[in-house]
């Protein structure tokens, strides 16, 4: 029982589904364990009404519309309006926020708001989230601290003519990115002077449209590299941890599909020096709670370039915390709380661990999203086996938010184990849904690839290979699919009978059974 006398802690996730059961169930143990009451608090749009992280949540308060109108007149997330949620965080006596990933996971706004209301920030400062967010402004402090970057335009560029300019400096391959970009948005690769003025110009639409910011910046653009990070925790007593690396090569338009951990292949050598670098970046900027630094792997191996860092807790956190036996969101709340983190060093890593994203989407109908209700949702289990999701059996996958169905992940004694685990987890997945079909059949084509297994992939290497993908891949389990599929339909279509049957038994015998 709760000590007497204790004020409970009153948290609320200004975030949805699986990031939201996410937090929820640790911030119960959290409070189990440290014998302070928690209360949970959860905002939700009309679509998540009977979501589990509703009803997981003791107070859940209804936002409506999924979306609604910015100052601007611009339609955004019902999760965007800092102003509104922090003036209902402090009308009910909020203690803490927490903003997980996406939404405002990396705002500055919102941490300020919640210093301004006395609320607790269950993140890094809004100097630190200003400072990183801004891609130039991180490149350029990167560099002020030795840590390496790649070639580019030491700031921002402001017209089609200054971007020919320092396309001459940078040469081709380039890549045009945001300065406030993020999730692959504001991206353009260039390999060739005709392409510069088109890429601008639509770049700059791109991350006026998302981030309210045209700023653009360049930088050399390297084939065949390879998407390292660092997970750092660093607590406000100047301790910063560089809790190993993770591999997230494995992408489509930017965007992550199988992360694992330990980054593969790499000399020890050169797994320190990443590490090094990220961790003097976070104590570099006063970095406070979960973060993530990444990096850019050249082909040989040991050259590597700093990206971005990113000031929130990131979706692939769960490998590493396999890795170090380390829950960290605990250590967020811990942290935010002022606590210190326990010694001057990360525990010690062991095994190796990786995650596979599994969407509602259908990869040979160009990833559209594959929503609707889902009638069948088997997860897996086993020696070595996580999920993490914000679903179950009924739900409905809606069009308002991303097609994230769960998180599959697999830990092992080393890599080899690791895939086999998450390889078999993935063949005892079941889901069906009423609107297609989902990624599970091309992950297992991934995890089963020589290249992957070689680890001879790179972050380009998977849209080449779904480019030949179609004429020559055998699919796993895609009968079966579409046997499951065909059921589901004939039983809809039986329970509709059946429905209509009982409804006219009250007028007599009915007329004609088929």
């Amino acid at each position: 029982m709760p000590r007497e006398g204790i004020e409970p802690m009153r948290i609320a996730i200004i975030n949805r589904g699986e990031a939201a059961v996410r937090f929820m169930r640790t911030a119960r143990v959290w409070s189990r364990r440290n014998d302070i009451p928690v209360e949970l608090i959860a905002f939700y749009t009309d679509p998540d009404a009977r979501a589990p992280f509703v009803q997981m949540a003791d107070t859940a308060i209804a936002l409506g519309d999924p979306f609604m109108l910015d100052d601007t007149g611009a339609r955004v997330s019902s999760y965007l309006d800092v102003k509104g949620l922090v003036a209902t965080c402090s009308s009910l006596g909020v203690s803490a926020v927490w903003p997980g990933w996406g939404f405002l996971g990396e705002s500055a706004e919102l941490s300020d708001a919640c210093l301004a209301a006395g609320i607790t920030f269950i993140g890094p400062p809004g100097e630190v989230m200003r400072l990183l967010g801004d891609k130039i402004r991180s490149k350029s402090f990167a560099q002020e601290h030795d840590v390496p970057v790649s070639p580019w335009s030491g700031r921002a560029i402001e017209s089609i003519p200054e971007a020919r300019e320092m396309a001459k400096t940078i040469g081709f391959p380039l890549i045009m990115k945001a300065a406030a970009g993020g999730g692959g948005r504001g991206i353009r690769l260039v390999t060739q002077e005709d392409q510069l003025a088109e890429a601008f110009t639509t770049a700059v639409a791109e991350a006026i449209s998302a981030f309210g910011d045209g700023a653009l910046f360049m930088e050399a653009y390297v084939e065949h590299a390879r998407h390292v990070e660092v997970q750092i925790l660093a607590d406000k007593h100047g301790t910063v941890w560089a809790l190993g690396t993770r591999d997230c090569s494995v992408q489509r338009r930017h965007q992550k599909i199988i992360e694992e951990t330990p980054a593969p292949a790499l000399a020890p050598e050169v797994l320190q020096n990443i590490r090094d670098a990220a961790r003097k970046m976070a104590a570099a900027c006063n970095y406070v709670g979960a973060g993530t630094a990444e990096f850019l792997l050249l082909p040989d191996n040991k050259t590597f370039y700093f990206l971005e860092m990113n000031a929130r807790l990131q979706v692939e956190h769960t490998i590493s915390e396999c890795l170090f036996n380390i829950d960290l969101v605990d250590a967020q709340i811990d942290i935010a709380r002022g606590e210190r983190l326990p010694g001057p060093h990360p525990p010690e890593a062991r095994g190796a661990a990786i995650e596979a994203r599994l969407n509602a989407e259908e990869p040979d109908m160009g990833f559209a999203p594959a929503g609707g209700t889902i009638h069948i949702f088997d997860l897996p289990g086993g020696p070595g086996v996580r999920v993490d999701s914000g679903f179950r059996k009924g739900d409905v996958v809606g069009s308002a938010f991303d097609s994230n169905l769960a998180k599959i992940i697999a830990y092992g004694r080393d890599r080899q184990e690791a895939i086999a685990r998450l390889e078999q987890a993935l063949r005892d997945t079941r889901v069906v849904i009423d609107g297609g079909l989902t990624n599970r059949a091309m992950i297992l084509e991934v995890l089963t690839n020589r290249d992957f297994v070689e680890v001879k992939h790179s972050t380009r290497w998977l849209d080449g290979f779904l480019q030949e993908r179609p004429a020559s891949i055998h699919r796993p389990l895609l009968a079966q699919s579409m046997i499951a599929a065909a059921l589901l339909d004939f039983n809809s279509q039986r329970r509709a009978e059946r429905e209509d049957l009982f409804a006219n038994v009250h007028a007599g015998p009915p007329q004609s059974l088929q």
